[in-house]
């Protein structure tokens, strides 16, 4: 049996998995897809304490190198169930199923695509879902921010400092953010606004180079050098609703020490309910799980 299983090999249950073995704990991290998660997709970043630039894959190939070195085990798989047992967890994936003393749930969550073709291909190429991540490659600028929550508002009001122009884009009649940042960006020469609006096509062979829309059924073209996606997020943790609860949005319903209601079972990352989704509170909360985790283990 494991010491500890982790579902999800993005920032935080790798930080996890590097945690726990450290603290002379056995450690299994399940991944579905890719390891290093949502970071991957990201050219540049920039934000990480201590270092001025990498790529987002170069900082997953690192941190999952580290995790190697450190004597933890990973395994392509999708996990479909975990059961709880007297002395432990049993976790089913697609094609086997593992047994730990305690889990970590470190599932993230997904930017919410527009569904365009191409729109994977064009990625950090003039698609992005994070202006604090990528904003700073388009100062001087033109941008589109598609959306019109708070999300899509702050993003604009970040990207405004820097971008030439930047464009909101709202398939609904009105904003639904909070009126405060609207107000803002009114107040703004550099900001333009359109509502009822839906983007058609993506348009650009290796760059994005405009946007194809429509306009309560007429459409146009905008040119620009990026746009910003922020029509939310879509977190991954359905499989385990009926182990930790959930909110009305689909997160884990915990707080930062990263501990729920169930006896041995820890969540961490953007699969749980905050207000911040970056890269360093990823691996705070990675940190904070394992240490938790161990903690369960150990009887303390």
């Amino acid at each position: 049996m494991t010491d500890i299983l982790i579902i999800g090999a993005g920032p935080a249950g790798l930080t996890a998995a590097l945690y726990a073995c450290r603290a002379g704990k056995s450690v299994l991290v399940l991944e579905r897809e890719t390891f290093g998660g949502q970071i991957t997709y990201s050219p540049k970043v920039e934000n990480y304490p201590g270092i001025a630039q990498m790529s987002g894959s170069e900082f997953a190939d690192r941190l999952l190198e580290q995790v190697l070195a450190q004597g933890a085990q990973v395994e392509l798989d999708t996990v479909t169930q975990i059961v709880p047992e007297s002395n432990g967890f049993t976790v089913k994936t697609e094609f086997t199923e593992y047994r730990g003393k305690a889990v970590i749930l470190a599932t993230g969550s997904e930017h919410r695509r527009l569904g365009l073709p191409r729109e994977d291909d064009l990625v950090g190429e003039g698609v992005s879902y994070c202006a604090v991540c990528d904003g700073a490659f388009y100062a001087g600028k033109d941008v589109a921010v598609i959306g019109g929550g708070n999300t899509a508002l702050q993003e604009a009001v970040l990207l405004s400092e820097s971008c030439t122009h930047v464009t909101m884009v709202q398939n609904l009649a009105v904003f639904t953010g909070e009126e405060k940042l609207l107000e803002l960006l009114r107040q703004k020469d550099n900001v333009s606004f359109l509502t009822e609006t839906t983007v058609m096509e993506l348009i650009g062979t290796d760059t994005l180079q405009a946007i194809r829309l429509d306009t309560r059924g007429v459409e146009s073209v905008l040119p620009v050098d990026g746009i910003f996606v922020a029509i939310g997020q879509v977190p991954q943790n359905e499989p385990f609703r009926a182990l930790v609860p959930l909110t009305a949005q689909g997160y884990f319903d915990t707080d930062e020490s990263c501990v729920t209601g169930r006896s041995g079972v820890f969540v961490a990352g953007d699969c749980r309910a905050k207000g911040v989704r970056q890269i360093t509170t990823a691996t705070a909360d990675g940190a904070a799980a394992a240490l938790a985790a161990c903690r369960y283990i150990d009887g303390r």
